[in-house]
């Protein structure tokens, strides 16, 4: 398993699709094995994975493994300890309540660096500092808890996943490190690498369920391969007969129009 940190940049599509306007992963890193684990939103900045094992993202995003990642968040106002008592107990969004969050105010911390461009605020209205703990993956969670309890986000960095820390590491945005997966306890219990399996692989009575079937190449070894047979892969005699009532006769009639009289 191959896992490469790169702390994103604001302003940096997640994915390695080019596009017209942002830049993407693909400015990043130049390893086509590579695909990206726990994304990060274009405005957002930080810690992401990428890695060569298909599961990885979805076993550091399932809330179950309780594998927390750990964002510095600027928002607008002096928050306040009752709003941070609300994330630590959960918050309800449209999609639901929230699992309960570690939250604690936080001082500006001096490893910081500029932002390009830098966050717009007005000089009005005080900014603070959160330090904020989650163990789901929904859509923008961190920026909606923060703003449920009246604190909207105006920069948010992931600085952890588990153990893995961007700030030791040091790493700058835009810039990449390799590490090696076995020194990290984060990385000791994930599942093995599966083959990926489509929508279509549905079990039905008397069907694979998308279980491997055996075939034989041409020298007489077996070979597998994933999935249920397509109509074209099979014999004329494994083609599925239309059952009739032995009344069926050939359709001889013309076909109609759309209107009246076949116009």
């Amino acid at each position: 398993m191959k896992i490469v940190i790169l702390n994103k940049p604001y302003d940096v599509l997640s994915q390695f699709r080019a596009d017209e306007k942002h830049q993407t992963m693909a400015d990043f890193v130049n390893d086509p094995d590579l695909r990206l684990a726990g994304r990060l939103d274009m405005d957002s900045e930080g810690l992401v994975f990428l890695t060569d094992h298909g599961g990885l993202n979805q076993y550091i995003t399932n809330p179950e493994n309780k594998k927390f990642k750990t964002y510095l968040v600027q928002v607008e106002g002096d928050v306040t300890e009752e709003a941070l008592e609300k994330l630590r107990q959960g918050v309800e969004l449209k999609d639901g309540m929230t699992l309960p969050a570690q939250a604690a105010k936080v001082e500006e911390p001096e490893w910081l660096w500029e932002r390009n461009p830098p966050v717009r605020f007005r000089a009005s209205v005080p900014t603070s500092w959160i330090e904020i703990s989650i163990c789901e993956g929904r859509n923008r969670q961190v920026r909606r808890m923060s703003a449920t309890v009246g604190f909207p986000v105006l920069r948010l960095i992931r600085t952890k996943i588990g153990a893995i820390d961007l700030v030791q590491m040091e790493l700058k945005p835009g810039e990449t490190k390799e590490i090696e997966p076995l020194l990290y306890p984060d990385f000791q219990n994930i599942p093995a690498e599966e083959p990926y399996r489509s929508r279509s692989y549905v079990k039905k009575p008397g069907g694979t369920g998308g279980k491997p079937m055996v075939r034989k190449n041409k020298d007489g070894s077996v070979k597998k391969t994933s999935g249920t047979k397509r109509i074209w892969q099979m014999d004329d005699s494994e083609k599925p007969k239309r059952r009739t009532n032995g009344t069926t006769r050939p359709n001889t009639k013309a076909p109609r129009g759309r209107g009246r009289n076949g116009r």
